[in-house]
């Protein structure tokens, strides 16, 4: 009877309500759907969402949910439905999950999935755990090519493409252009890596971090600004000659940053939406009603994995850069308190390994 008990239950780190974490049994996941696969995880991360979630600012997250969207892993079971994959694979896990048959997903949007999209650690179980079960296997994990860094792939299940899709991409930067990037912690450090695709004149970063901000320039930032001295608008228009910049990305995800946004964008800019919100922002359309400007909200579909995985492999993008710590899962409940005071650990993204 124990060794059946041993065999059905894991280790996880389980959100028991704001504030609330710990690092527990947990009952392993189990085949519930022809499409579904379980994993055993390898290697996975913590994200700046998995902070805002524990802060309660995600009422969709409830307490009892294994956190975690990120990681790779080796697959040990597979659903009946399941084509693409089999037993011993190993695979990244996306933090989107697709079904590829819906509306949404006709349409490229695969975060908007009716019976996917952000769900793994936020309406079902998710990565920070022994095991997982991922839904919809065939369209939501991807084959790990031979020779492949398992730690860098780690980075693919979600800041790459999201830096890229809803900071890049939807801030349409463009060659020649200036980027303002405010936030320069992982997600804008990601922004920042895949910005370079298309050589912009100028990458400005925004920060209070000193040390983030030195991360920056060796990551390729043509100008830093420490925001700490609340001047970061002043030293940024006159950078700019009081123009502003073509595309603000905001990756922090609170009110003063996308105010900061809205102040610096010039005139036909784009203001792009990468952070997390947990409480309302004034849009400021007294100072902006005129401007020409597109302001564009999105959650990461994760269309650009493939192209990622391809850059990843012709050695074009170096994504370990932004790995700067290491722990098992057991001291995961040790790696979110190095996460969480990165200001005084100078952490970016920590690997966990299972």
């Amino acid at each position: 009877m124990n060794a059946i008990t041993k065999l059905s239950t894991m280790k996880a780190l389980v959100y028991h309500g704001p504030g609330k974490k710990s690092f527990e049994d947990h009952v392993k996941p189990e085949i519930g759907a022809p499409g579904d696969a379980i994993v055993k995880i390898t290697k996975t991360t913590i994200c700046g969402t998995d902070l805002h979630i524990l802060k309660g600012d995600l009422p969709s997250c409830t307490p009892g949910r294994i956190l975690g969207h990120e990681g790779v892993g080796v697959i040990e079971s597979v659903g009946s439905a399941v084509t693409a994959f089999k037993p011993g694979d190993r695979v990244l896990i996306s933090c989107v999950s697709a079904c590829g048959k819906c509306e949404y997903c006709r349409r490229g949007m695969f975060s908007h999935c009716t019976t996917g999209g952000w769900i793994l650690g936020n309406t079902i179980d998710g990565t920070q755990a022994e095991y997982v079960r991922i839904p919809h296997a065939d369209t939501s994990l991807y084959p790990i090519p031979d020779g492949a860094d398992e730690e860098a792939l780690v980075m693919l299940s979600d800041i790459l493409p999201t830096g890229f899709e809803c900071g890049v991409l939807n801030g349409k930067v463009q060659p020649g252009a200036t980027v303002a990037i405010v936030g320069s912690g992982p997600i804008g450090l990601a922004a920042l890596l895949t910005a370079r695709f298309y050589s912009p004149g100028e990458i400005i970063m925004i920060d209070l971090d000193e040390n983030r901000l030195e991360v920056a320039r060796r990551f390729g930032a043509t100008r830093t600004i420490n925001s700490a001295d609340g001047h970061a608008v002043e030293a940024l228009m006159k950078l700019t000659g009081g123009r502003g910049v073509d595309t603000a990305i905001e990756a922090v995800g609170v009110p003063a940053t996308f105010e900061l946004c809205e102040k610096i964008v010039a005139a036909g800019g784009v203001i792009a939406n990468i952070g997390v919100h947990g409480a309302p922002v004034t849009l400021h359309l007294e100072r902006l009603w005129d401007r020409n400007i597109a302001i564009t909200t999105r959650l990461v579909d994760t269309s650009s994995t493939p192209m990622l995985l391809k850059v990843l492999g012709a050695d074009k993008i170096d994504p370990k850069l932004l790995i700067t710590h290491r722990f098992k899962l057991g001291a995961i409940l040790e790696a979110y308190e190095t996460f969480g005071n990165a200001a005084k650990t100078k952490a970016l993204k920590v690997i966990i390994e299972a």
